[in-house]
């Protein structure tokens, strides 16, 4: 199988690349997380690079293009530890290019394109990751227009947010579905956050606020928008990484001990090589979650479990070990090695956590159990 990118999907991938070294260095980022975790003139730059509509298709005032292009982009991302949610805008796009129907597409995409940020809020207070543990419910009034009540919890810029997708359960027995809720509607208050990583969050209180049905088949929706999730998340965690190694690499060959650059030390190599090597695993997975997307469900679902595995396992080995060679300079707020490991430990935990997910690919193998992959 080739891996190798285009000569589009490179020179995308040095445009981002480029935008961040100019304009998004890491002093830019620190005064970002001290204004609260989100800039609106950097989601403007963003904007105007086009990377909101990366995906959306091209009758929509999108750019038309596909999931490794967004996985490169994301990748490229990760490495500057962009604070501002991408990742959530891009997950709107596939969900409703995927499951929205026509003439929903047709309203938001656009709006999606032109920069306006659409995010799925579907974490609630005991979900623990399931994502058929909702507590909240829709109904339709007697005009027939859906209205929902519910509260959600850590929905990413929430309150930057236009419009939420939120999974509620029908009132009329249809089980779970997805809706779309306007921020600025009534009944819907937002109280934002900021989050551990730098970034920015919000808790969702939905008081029988106006929404839109987006789909009836809320589980099947919500396990590709999670699914996408993880694909973008894995890009963006194999950035971090990057920057991480890069930046360990750089301290073990400047910091001095008993005369000589402490990288020369075997072991503190061994450990560096290790982490490399963690590193390309997660790579190799990312691709192949990526990859996997157009799957068939019960394939994809493994895929993407698989992935979350072993990018957690990564991620957590390669932020403890970067934060360790560093010593007691790791962990300050005015080097970039503890923003790495904070922004590492945050997408561990994004659309479950390691421990979650192997928990499902335990429960999949065994319910798959001969289906080849």
């Amino acid at each position: 199988m080739d891996f190798d990118f285009t000569d589009e999907q490179r020179q995308l991938r040095d445009a981002v690349q480029r935008w961040a070294e100019r304009s998004y260095p890491f002093e830019r980022r620190r005064t970002i997380v001290a204004a609260g975790g989100f800039d609106a003139a950097v989601w403007r730059e963003l904007t105007e690079l086009g990377l909101p509509g990366l995906t959306v298709p091209e009758a929509h005032g999108g750019m038309g293009l596909g999931a490794v292009e967004a996985m490169v982009v994301h990748e490229a991302l990760g490495a500057a530890l962009l604070l501002e949610p991408l990742l959530h805008a891009h997950l709107s796009s596939a969900l409703l290019q995927q499951h929205a129907p026509p003439e929903l597409q047709a309203a938001w995409l656009p709006r999606l394109a032109a920069g306006e940020l659409v995010v799925l809020a579907h974490v609630e207070r005991h979900s623990r990751h399931r994502l058929d543990a909702s507590t909240t419910h829709a109904r339709a009034d007697d005009a027939g227009r859906w209205r929902v009540r519910g509260v959600k919890y850590a929905v990413p810029a929430g309150d930057h947010a236009a419009a939420f997708v939120v999974p509620a359960q029908l009132h009329d027995g249809g089980g779970l579905a997805l809706l779309l809720v306007e921020r600025h509607a009534e009944g819907v208050r937002v109280r934002g956050h900021p989050t551990q990583d730098g970034s920015r969050a919000a808790e969702v209180v939905l008081e029988d606020a106006p929404a839109t049905l987006l789909s009836r088949a809320g589980e099947q929706a919500l396990a590709w928008a999670v699914d996408v999730g993880i694909a973008l998340a894995a890009a963006e965690a194999v950035g971090v990484m990057e920057r991480a190694l890069a930046l360990t690499l750089q301290y073990l060959n400047t910091r001095r001990q008993f005369g000589v650059p402490i990288g020369s030390f075997q072991a503190l190599r061994h450990r560096a090589a290790d982490m490399k090597m963690q590193l390309e695993l997660a790579r190799s997975m990312s691709y192949y979650a990526t990859l996997k997307l157009q799957a068939p469900e019960a394939l994809r679902r493994r895929a993407l479990a698989r992935a979350k595995v072993q990018l957690g396992q990564s991620m957590r080995f390669v932020g403890q070990q970067a934060v360790q060679l560093h010593g007691g300079i790791g962990v300050t707020d005015e080097y970039e090695i503890g923003h790495c490991f904070k922004r590492l430990t945050q997408l561990e935990l994004t659309f479950g956590d390691t421990l979650h997910h192997l928990g499902e690919l335990s429960r999949r193998l065994d319910e798959h159990a001969g289906v080849a992959d």
